[in-house]
């Protein structure tokens, strides 16, 4: 087994009762980038993470695949370690805390005192059998002005990536992988909008001046 899948398996050891005896459950979780240096934010934001939705099974623990277009199943022996949507919320907030950009990200899933809240829904954490094995992730995203009421923001993501090898290890990489390129485009994403829409103009309506109040 690679370093990277070592990484990876974070649980091996506790057993379950079958009908063929005993057999150990192994656990898997996401790589989650190191925390950040403190630096200067591009955006005076208190940012907030709220809770990231699915299904019921991708707010268990089970690791999925796919045998058909209408057909699911789920590994007995092979299980996440934490619910995905709670994985994929902490792996989020700590891409947005990397990048920087704000002044701070409130992951708690307490979104009080956070003008923006990012929200997200999970559609598809899943391995995908058929002439090649691969990773599919599907998910959505939207930025909340809690101040306007509105959505200012939303990325849809859904892509597939190649497996190398047919082992569960190996399927949990890809994921991992296809998570990364997704989340990365929504701190992306994120970034250009507050960059094109600096949080004076989104925040403060424009002021006229006491002469401008007075002509009208």
């Amino acid at each position: 087994m690679g370093r990277a899948s070592e990484l990876l398996l974070v649980v091996a050891g506790m057993l379950t009762a079958g009908s063929c005896g005993s057999r150990p459950i192994q656990y898997y979780g996401l790589q989650i980038p190191a925390a950040p240096a403190a630096t200067a934010h591009r955006f005076p934001i208190d940012l907030a993470v709220g809770r990231i939705t699915g299904t019921d099974l991708l707010e268990a623990s089970p690791i999925v695949y796919k045998t058909s277009r209408n057909q699911i199943g789920i590994y007995q022996f092979h299980r996440w370690s934490e619910p995905p949507v709670s994985m994929i919320q902490a792996k989020l907030v700590r891409l947005l805390r990397t990048s920087g950009d704000y002044q701070s990200i409130n992951g708690s899933g307490t979104t009080s005192g956070s003008e923006f809240i990012v929200r997200g829904r999970l559609y598809e954490l899943e391995e995908v059998d058929g002439d090649a094995i691969t990773g599919m992730v599907s998910m959505e995203y939207e930025l909340y002005n809690r101040k306007t009421g509105r959505i200012v923001w939303t990325h849809f993501y859904s892509q597939s990536e190649p497996v190398s090898g047919k082992e569960v290890p190996a399927v949990v990489q890809a994921l991992d992988r296809n998570l990364d390129r997704g989340l990365n485009e929504v701190v992306a994403g994120l970034g250009k909008y507050f960059a094109a829409n600096p949080p004076e103009s989104v925040q403060m309506p424009a002021q006229r001046g006491p002469r401008e109040a007075r002509n009208q």
